[in-house]
């Protein structure tokens, strides 16, 4: 255990433990350095955060011009980089998005959205999909079922919640065809049987599930939400904390998909590590919002809003560039499918993918991430797992990984994948 190691296990609470012990001291890029001079590939990103590597030139500027101005104005009185940040991301979000409320994580964000739900339609249930991760706070872990550990030890959690089947193709043996048809049967049985349709405030997704295993939603299944909603008079919040911000190959996953949320949700990415997060909808939706129905300390910082902007005027020349990297990561990894026995399923849009691995007739294999993370770890790459089972890694590197960088985490994640096996 190293002095670091040993000062935070003896001050810090032990209810989040680091993934790794290395200690880092820069970042730059696509690259984190530790104490020791040694340099790893991240394709951790901070769990998806830093989409545009560590330090990126104009965002930390932004960041430090606005630092060196003003840090903190609460609701106090106007500041530009809040319009700044806002005018930006309404610009690049869907068409229905037309006003920014911000906050400071993704779980404030989902507690705001489904806030505003139901104080905007007078009604108060909520359908989550499962598998899904909204957050651990009291209000956003009711909605999350990624893995009921988050769940234990605090029930009862927010009533009126409703859990309905996520297409999960590949764990059900089924093609997304018959996962769609499954979910969507079970969703309307579940308006027969256990809530009307009309006491549903919100249907609260992930266009493509993070924690609960990397599942994209196909484009068919998410239009058939959409139309449930449109037809019972449901708002359609979409969960995009760690889907968003050109992650999956535009700014937003709901837009590859070419579907309009009446909410969206989103943090992480959005100022590239500096505390923020929002909600975005019409100025309908929050018109119907009056002034001290919700509120915010800390949200909409102005540096963090400063950074905000920054990161979404670099995205428009970055985002271009994921198809290519994509193609290349998709195609890399469905070759170490092939080669691989322990590999079960490689999924995923842009560059959030997910490869499964798996021990024979599908059975999730919970030693094999711990071990070959470490081995990836030991070779130069961080990594992060996911799903119910952690056997899912999730493969995020930047978005502007160079072709040689991202080439080479392959090939460690391929070094480490045969150790394993042999």
């Amino acid at each position: 255990m190293t002095d670091l190691s040993a000062r935070l296990s003896n001050i810090m609470a032990p209810v989040i433990t680091p993934d790794s012990q290395i200690e880092i001291i820069e970042g730059d890029g696509s690259w984190v350095t530790d104490t020791n001079g040694k340099r790893y590939l991240d394709f951790a990103c901070g769990i998806a955060v830093t989409n545009l590597g560590h330090r990126p030139p104009a965002v930390q500027a932004a960041a430090q011009d606005q630092l060196s101005r003003l840090w903190h104005a609460g609701q106090s009185f106007l500041y530009e980089s809040r319009a700044n940040a806002a005018e930006r991301i309404v610009a690049a979000a869907p068409e229905s998005i037309e006003q920014m409320f911000f906050m400071n994580s993704g779980a404030e964000a989902v507690e705001a959205a489904i806030k505003l739900a139901k104080k905007t339609s007078g009604r108060q249930g909520v359908i989550a999909f499962r598998g899904g991760f909204h957050g651990r706070t009291m209000g956003s872990v009711s909605f999350t079922t990624s893995n009921s550990k988050y769940r234990r030890g605090y029930h009862p959690i927010l009533p009126s919640v409703f859990v309905a089947p996520f297409p999960h193709p590949y764990r059900w043996g089924m093609s997304q065809e018959d996962a769609n048809a499954y979910a969507l049967n079970e969703l309307r049985l579940m308006f027969k049987h256990e809530v009307m349709p009309d006491e549903i405030a919100a249907f609260l997704f992930e266009p493509l599930q993070g924690e609960g295993g990397y599942y994209p939603a196909s484009r068919e299944f998410m239009q058939a939400v959409r139309d449930l909603a449109d037809e019972h008079g449901i708002l359609l919040v979409a969960d995009e904390v760690q889907s968003g911000f050109g992650r999956t190959g535009d700014f937003f996953t709901s837009q590859v998909y070419g579907i309009d949320p009446d909410i969206l949700v989103m943090g992480k990415a959005i100022a590239n590590g500096l505390p923020l997060s929002g909600v975005g909808a019409s100025r309908e939706i929050f018109s119907k919002w009056p002034p001290g129905s919700h509120g915010s300390t800390f949200g909409g910082n102005p540096v963090s809003c400063a950074a905000s902007a920054a990161v979404i005027d670099m995205l428009h020349d970055v985002i271009p560039g994921v198809a290519e990297r994509s193609d290349l990561a998709f195609t890399r990894l469905r070759d170490l499918q092939e080669r691989h026995r322990i590999i079960g399923d490689v999924r995923g849009l842009g560059l959030m993918i997910g490869v499964e691995l798996v021990k024979e007739g599908r059975e999730p294999d919970s030693e094999a991430f711990a071990k070959i993370s470490q081995s990836a770890e030991d070779l130069g790459l961080f990594i992060l797992g996911c799903g119910p089972d952690n056997n899912v890694i999730r493969f995020v590197p930047p978005l502007n990984v160079s072709l040689d960088d991202l080439e080479m985490g392959i090939d460690i994640l391929d070094r480490s994948i045969t150790a394993y096996e042999s």
